[in-house]
This record gives C-alpha cells, sequence and structure tokens, in this order.
C-alpha cells in the first residue's frame, strides 16, 4: 500500500468517530452482543485460519501459545465480549462539578480519546478484546496485529465487519491493518488522524514504538514478575501459588519469572519448588539454592543462574531463584530488576505484607496470591487492552475508563470575563 492509502484510511477512521461517539449504549451492547454471539458461531473459520498460522510457528516457540486458539479459549473470548456488553458505560460520567466565583457552572466528564491504534503480535484475542472495549467507549480502533497472526486476524476482521456492516454501522469503526510493517511505520505517524497508540507485545516491540512513534503513546510493558516468600509463609499453601503463577500460562506477561525465598526456608525449598517439575520448568538458581535442590529436583533442570538470569522475562517453562536474608534484601532485588508489571509476597505476617504493598513500586502488588490474577477479566473489566506499566493516565490492566479523556462543560450567562 502507499502512503496515501494509509492516509485515506487513518483519515476515515477519524471521520467516523462522531458517528460511533453518538451511538446509545444500548445500540453499542446489542452489537457486542451480536459479536459475541458471532465469535461462536463461526468459530470453524476461525480456527481453520489459526490453524494456518499456527503452521507457520514451531510449537517450541514462546509465542506458540500466545497465537493458539481453541473451542475453549474462543468461548472464554466470547463471554468476555458479553461481559463487556453488560458493564456500565464509561461515557459521560459527571467527574467533577462546580460553580466558581465568576457565576460560571463547570462540568468535568468522561468522553472517548478518539483513535486508538493498537500494535501487538500473536495474540489474535487482542483483535475482539480491542474491538469490544473501543466500541463500549466510543472510540475508533485502527489494528496492527503481526505476521504471524494474519490469517486468524483476517477472519476476526470480517467477522467484525459482517456484525458491523449488519447494523448500519460504518465498518471503518474498526480497521485491521495489514500486518506489514509498512503499516505499523504508517501507523506510528498517523498525526493528526490517530489520537494514541498502545504497543501490545515483546520489549523489542514496546521499545520501537515508544522510540519511533509520533503520535502519543501508552506503554504496556513486558513483565518481569517475582514473587516473595516470606519466612512466616505457609509454605505448602505457597508452593501451589509459585505453580499456578509460573506454569498457568507461561507466555504471558504475569508468569512468574524470579522467585525470591527467605534463607530461613532454605531447607523446604524443595517442597517449594518441587511440583514444577512435573512440567519440566527449567530452574536457574543462586550458589545456595543449588545447595539446597541437589538431589531433589532434577539435575538436568537445574542450572547455576548467571548475570543474565535475573532481569529476564521467560515466557517460558523457565524461572530464576535467590534465596534472600531479609524483606528489604527482596525489596531491593525486586527494584533492581522488576519492569513494575507484578509483584506478590507470600507471608502471614501482616506487618510485612503491609511493607511489601507499600514499598514496592508495580502496577499490580499482591499479597498470598498468584500473579497470574493480573488480567483485565479477572479485575472485572470484562477484557483488556493491556497492562499498562507506565504511571500517566493508566496503570496496570486497561479497561474501559482507561479509553476515555475528559472536557469540561462550561455554562455562564453571558459571561464576560
Amino acid at each position: 500500500m502507499t502512503t496515501s492509502s494509509y492516509s485515506k484510511i487513518f483519515a476515515h477512521a477519524k471521520s467516523v468517530t462522531g458517528h460511533v461517539a453518538r451511538l446509545s449504549d444500548a445500540t453499542r451492547n446489542s452489537i457486542l452482543i451480536q459479536l459475541s454471539e458471532a465469535v461462536g458461531s463461526e468459530s470453524a473459520a476461525i480456527l481453520a485460519a489459526n490453524q494456518c498460522d499456527l503452521a507457520r510457528m514451531q510449537p517450541s516457540d514462546p509465542k506458540f501459545d500466545r497465537l493458539l486458539l481453541n473451542k475453549d479459549r474462543l468461548a472464554a473470548i466470547s463471554a468476555d465480549i458479553a461481559r463487556v456488553a453488560s458493564l456500565r458505560s464509561p461515557l459521560n460520567v459527571s467527574l467533577e462539578e462546580r460553580r466558581v466565583p465568576s457565576g460560571l457552572h463547570l462540568r468535568k466528564v468522561s468522553v472517548p480519546i478518539g483513535v486508538v491504534g493498537m500494535v501487538y503480535e500473536s495474540r489474535p484475542n487482542v483483535t475482539l478484546d480491542v474491538a469490544a472495549l473501543c466500541i463500549k467507549s466510543g472510540n475508533v480502533a485502527v489494528l496492527k496485529g503481526g505476521s504471524d497472526a494474519a490469517d486468524t486476524n483476517s477472519e476476526l476482521s470480517r467477522v467484525i465487519g459482517d456484525v458491523l456492516g449488519r447494523n448500519g454501522i460504518d465498518r471503518g469503526v474498526v480497521t485491521m491493518l495489514p500486518p506489514g510493517r509498512e503499516a505499523t511505520q504508517a501507523l506510528l505517524n498517523a498525526v493528526g488522524f490517530v489520537d494514541v497508540v498502545i504497543p501490545r507485545g515483546s520489549q523489542g516491540l514496546i521499545d520501537a514504538v515508544r522510540r519511533e512513534s509520533k503520535v502519543p503513546v501508552i506503554e504496556t510493558g513486558a513483565g518481569i514478575v517475582h514473587t516473595y516468600v516470606d519466612e512466616s509463609a505457609e509454605v505448602a499453601a505457597s508452593a501451589e501459588v509459585v505453580f499456578n503463577a509460573k506454569t498457568r500460562r507461561v507466555g504471558v506477561c504475569n508468569a512468574l519469572d524470579c522467585l525470591l525465598v527467605h534463607t530461613s526456608l532454605s531447607s523446604r525449598l524443595p517442597e517449594l519448588v518441587g511440583k514444577l517439575a512435573q512440567k519440566q520448568v527449567v530452574l536457574y538458581v543462586d550458589q545456595d539454592s543449588m545447595q539446597a535442590l541437589s538431589g531433589s529436583y532434577p539435575s538436568d533442570l537445574l542450572h547455576p543462574a548467571t548475570s543474565e538470569s535475573y532481569g529476564t522475562e521467560f515466557l517460558d517453562y523457565k524461572m530464576a531463584i535467590r534465596l534472600v536474608a531479609s524483606l528489604d534484601d527482596a525489596i531491593a532485588h525486586i527494584r533492581t530488576f522488576s519492569s513494575g508489571h507484578s509483584e506478590a509476597i507470600l507471608t502471614s505476617d501482616p506487618e510485612q505484607a503491609q511493607r511489601f504493598l507499600n514499598e514496592v513500586d508495580a502496577a499490580a502488588v499482591y499479597v498470598n496470591a498468584s500473579t497470574a490474577f493480573t488480567d483485565g477479566g479477572e479485575f472485572g473489566m470484562g477484557a483488556e487492552i493491556g497492562i499498562s506499566t507506565q504511571k500517566l493516565h493508566a496503570r496496570g490492566p486497561m479497561g474501559l475508563e482507561s479509553l476515555t479523556s475528559t472536557k469540561w462543560l462550561v455554562s455562564g450567562e453571558y459571561s464576560v470575563r
């Protein structure tokens, strides 16, 4: 496609923002319910397209699981879309209201952002999640998926477009760009047409978008995730949390990457991590952990930690372990290596828990729970645009409210200043 072709696409997306913003919430909800149903009725075609994409990727690739769709995952996505429809509209919410000495009446209300550009890899569920959230919040979506999910995204785009078309809604409300790099560059340079770009994928993708975009960016950062097992923790229960956080889905950003364990529990380290061997999890461990695990954890899965073991988002059946002497040491380690995504403490000491909550700087901080819960659906948002690790505008799982901006409505009586 030529530069002028992309400009026409972006100009058209901008031109329909007023149309989608004017739709009633009832109309938007009806469209989402129909989309939810269409995902089910078109599941055979969607899964066939997904198989074409999967055939081009090695199953050992960490992105394979992110790309994979099946009947259960499609059913979950369909349920998420219906859940978004059931949520309260985020639009026209009165956030502030006052009358000032000049006599003016001021009201601050929530409004759509406008045109939301999304750049993402591998995850075809993002196509449906973003479409649903943007329609519900009165925004226009311009989607740029990766080449690895090209067939799936094309099929999902058709399904979304058919639902919009049946309802007399311009298909430009949700636009899928070609998978090539030139489309990404065009989107990142669409100043005046696209209001914000949100990257979702590898750290390399996120860094490239932040570096190259002329359009404002909301970062959804990579997850370098820690869990600290305090000396007062219930070890058996902690072992289940660790197993869930690491192995539920290894290719997602909330998966556990580094386990920190108080030195007083070194003798119980085999109990804490032993179950991971069932999933063939490779452990990169410090010297003290190696001594504690030698003979109890499979030797072929046990390796000395290197300087690169900590601060790595593995996205695989791999995890680092380090023994620490105190909560202070654990917090210091997290401050050094965390990406600010999700961090957890397992403890029976309320004071330790509160210190961890207060002092650890991350989008989601947990006490006695798996980091696998960092998810828009689990947080009651229906679905999510992504998980923001920055601090401006949005942080953590981004749902409907994160897709709104504000404006002031000002009323006077032919007032002058």
